[in-house]
């Protein structure tokens, strides 16, 4: 998976949002890892951008978004 960094990260961030998003293989997988936090990072935003694509918001531990282009 590809990630396009539009935002300035911290290098052990960024290790750790690679190591993450290089595990999660379908949407399940990205919500699941958000339920297990205390409290439960839920989806943030869906922003639909047609009949079959949406992009996918949730917080990362770190304060950055991570945006999940799902089709």
């Amino acid at each position: 998976m590809d990630i396009e960094w539009r935002a300035d990260v911290d290098p052990g961030a960024r290790g750790a949002i690679e190591a993450l998003v290089s595990s999660q293989r379908t949407l399940e997988d990205v919500v699941r890892w958000g339920l297990s936090f205390a409290p439960q990072r839920l989806i943030a935003d869906v922003v639909v951008q047609d009949e079959y694509n949406h992009d996918v918001v949730l917080e990362h531990p770190s304060g950055v978004y991570l945006v999940y282009d799902t089709t």
